[in-house]
């Protein structure tokens, strides 16, 4: 029974791993789907949305029935609690791709980037992608220093909002007030999108320390 136990706690990590990837991958896709105005890429990403949903369903009911009939303690039980915990972040992770691509829908045939923004927003969507694939193998790994990494990386995605920002603010503006609404949400999507992949960082530190990154002393980091 023990190795039966065993077994399905490394299929559920496993599938977090899974999720995490194609939640990076969906953001790069929406990414280019956005500046490109591509249809085409939009809708396949949109569609794509329900597997990531299933899957983080089919993982909470595996995790749910492991804590019904296994009764994991200890480290077993802590590892099912945080994947149900990352699969929730990685679903909503999925739901900030999907609004992204929603917005290249949206406007299409138009752009919804202004020219003068896109390498802002480009760049945006590449430390997205970048941080959820890292935390995926974060997820894979469960190594530390990795996982404590995530939050500096995240520095560079408040950089570009900031800048984002300054720029919609700027008195040289002169779009419209759709294309500074629609800026800004792209912008709060991949700020959200970061955040989720640090915070699966954070729950892999828990899993691994029974303690959260902010209660590690820096000289042990």
């Amino acid at each position: 029974m023990r190795e039966v136990h065993h077994g399905e706690l490394e299929s559920i990590t496993g599938g977090l791993g899974q999720m995490a990837r194609f939640a990076a991958s969906a953001i790069g896709r929406a990414t280019t789907a956005l500046l490109d105005a591509d249809l085409q890429l939009a809708e396949s990403v949109i569609a794509a949305d329900d597997r990531l949903d299933r899957k983080q369903r089919d993982l909470e009911e595996r995790a749910i029935a492991v804590l019904a009939r296994q009764q994991p303690v200890a480290t077993e039980l802590r590892t099912v609690v945080t994947a149900l915990r990352i699969s929730a972040e990685l679903e909503r992770s999925g739901d900030l791709a999907l609004n992204v691509a929603k917005l290249a829908r949206r406007r299409f045939p138009d752009h919804a980037v202004p020219g003068e923004l896109y390498a802002t927003v480009r760049e945006m969507g590449n430390v997205a992608q970048r941080l959820m694939a890292k935390a995926a193998d974060v997820i894979a790994t469960r190594t530390l220093e990795t996982a404590l990494e995530l939050q500096g990386d995240d520095d560079a995605m408040d950089d570009l909002h900031r800048a984002l920002f300054r720029q919609l603010m700027d008195d040289r503006w002169h779009h419209s007030v759709e294309d500074a609404v629609d800026v800004a949400l792209a912008g709060r999507f991949y700020e959200r999108f970061a955040d989720h992949a640090v915070s699966v960082a954070e729950r892999v530190v828990y899993l691994v320390t029974g303690t959260y990154p902010d209660s590690i002393p820096a000289a042990s980091r």
